[in-house]
C-alpha cells in the first residue's frame, strides 16, 4: 500500500512541470512581441526617416549635384532661397491652395458623412461606395482624368458649356482657374478617407443628447452646432492637421494635370523641390527648400496642436 500510494503521489506531482514550461514559454513570447514589433518600427523610422532627414540637412549644406564629389558651401543655398523670387511664389500658390482646399475637403467630407449616418438616408451602402471610390484611384491617375475632363479644347465641361451656348472657359490657360481645377480635383480625391474618419465619430455620439435636445425643442442646426461638432472634434483636428500637410506636399495629382501650369503659375513647392534637384541637378539647393518645407509642416502641426490645446482647456 504504501509503494503505491508513493507511485501515484509522484503521478499527481508530474504534470505541474510541463504546464510551468508552457507558462514560462508564453510570458517570453509576451516579453518578445512588444520588443520585436518595437525595435522593427524603431528600425524603420531610422531608415526611411532619420537617415535620409540626416543625409537632406547635410546637402543643404553643400553644392551637391547627385554625381561626384561635393564641398561644403555654408549657409549659401538659404541665402540664395531667401532672395529667390520663385521660391516665394511657389510657397505662396502653396499656401492658397491649402487655405482653399482644406476647408472645402472638411466641410464636403463632413456633409457625406453626416448624410450617411442619418435614418433617413437611403441606399448607403451604394453611396458609400460611390464616395469611396476617389479613394482607390491612384492620384496620377485621377490627375489625368481631370485633365481630360476639364481640357480646353477637348474636355467634356468645355463641352457642356458649348453645347449650352455658352463660351468655353480657358482651364489651363488661366491661373486662377487651374488652381480651381486643382483644388477640386484634391478635394474629390481626399473627401473618401475623412469622410470615414467623420462617420466613425458620428456613430460614437450618443443619442440620448440628441433625443433630450430635441425634447428641449432644439432644432436640427442647434443638435448640429452644440452636439456634433463639439462630440466630434478631436476628429476634425486629426481631419484639419492631416488634410493640411497633405495639401503642402501635394505633387502626384498636381504634376499629372497640370505640371504647375500654366507655366509655372501653380507651380506647388514640392514642384520645385522636384524640379530643382532633378531636372536642374542642384540637390544642395533642392535639399535646402526640403528642410523649409519641413520647419513650415512642423509649425503648422504644431500651431494646430497648440491651438486644440487651448480649446479643450
Amino acid at each position: 500500500m504504501t509503494v503505491t500510494t508513493a507511485a501515484n503521489d509522484e503521478r499527481r506531482t508530474e504534470p505541474p512541470a510541463p504546464r510551468r514550461r508552457g507558462a514560462a514559454s508564453r510570458r517570453v513570447q509576451y516579453r518578445a512581441a512588444p520588443l520585436i514589433l518595437g525595435g522593427t518600427s524603431i528600425v524603420l523610422f531610422l531608415v526611411f526617416f532619420v537617415w535620409p532627414g540626416s543625409l537632406g540637412l547635410i546637402y543643404s549644406f553643400t553644392d551637391y549635384t547627385g554625381i561626384g564629389d561635393f564641398q561644403f558651401v555654408g549657409t549659401e543655398n538659404y541665402e540664395k532661397l531667401f532672395s529667390d523670387p520663385t521660391f516665394y511664389q511657389a510657397l505662396t500658390r502653396t499656401l492658397l491652395f491649402a487655405a482653399l482646399s482644406v476647408p472645402l475637403m472638411y466641410v464636403v467630407s463632413l456633409t457625406i458623412a453626416t448624410l450617411l449616418v442619418s435614418n433617413y438616408t437611403k441606399g448607403k451602402t451604394a453611396a458609400k461606395i460611390i464616395f469611396f471610390f476617389p479613394w482607390l484611384i491612384s492620384p496620377i491617375v485621377a490627375g489625368v482624368i481631370w485633365r481630360w475632363m476639364f481640357g480646353e479644347s477637348f474636355g467634356f465641361v468645355n463641352y457642356v458649356i458649348t453645347t449650352l451656348g455658352a463660351d468655353p472657359l480657358a482651364w489651363q490657360t488661366d491661373a486662377d482657374l487651374a488652381l480651381m481645377v486643382v483644388v477640386m480635383a484634391a478635394t474629390w480625391g481626399g473627401t473618401a478617407f475623412n469622410m470615414l474618419l467623420f462617420i466613425a465619430a458620428l456613430k460614437n455620439v450618443p443619442r440620448s443628447y440628441y433625443e433630450a435636445a430635441e425634447i428641449d425643442g432644439a432644432g436640427g442646426w442647434q443638435r448640429f452646432r452644440h452636439i456634433t461638432l463639439p462630440s466630434i472634434a478631436p476628429t476634425s483636428f486629426m481631419v484639419v492637421l492631416l488634410s493640411s500637410l497633405g495639401a503642402m506636399k501635394e505633387f502626384a495629382m498636381v504634376q499629372s494635370l497640370n505640371g504647375g501650369g500654366p507655366g509655372t503659375s501653380n507651380t506647388f513647392l514640392i514642384q520645385y523641390i522636384y524640379e530643382t534637384g532633378f531636372e536642374r541637378a542642384d540637390i544642395g539647393y533642392a535639399s535646402a527648400v526640403s528642410m523649409i518645407l519641413l520647419v513650415i509642416l512642423m509649425s503648422i502641426a504644431l500651431l494646430q496642436l497648440w491651438i486644440n490645446r487651448r480649446r479643450t482647456a
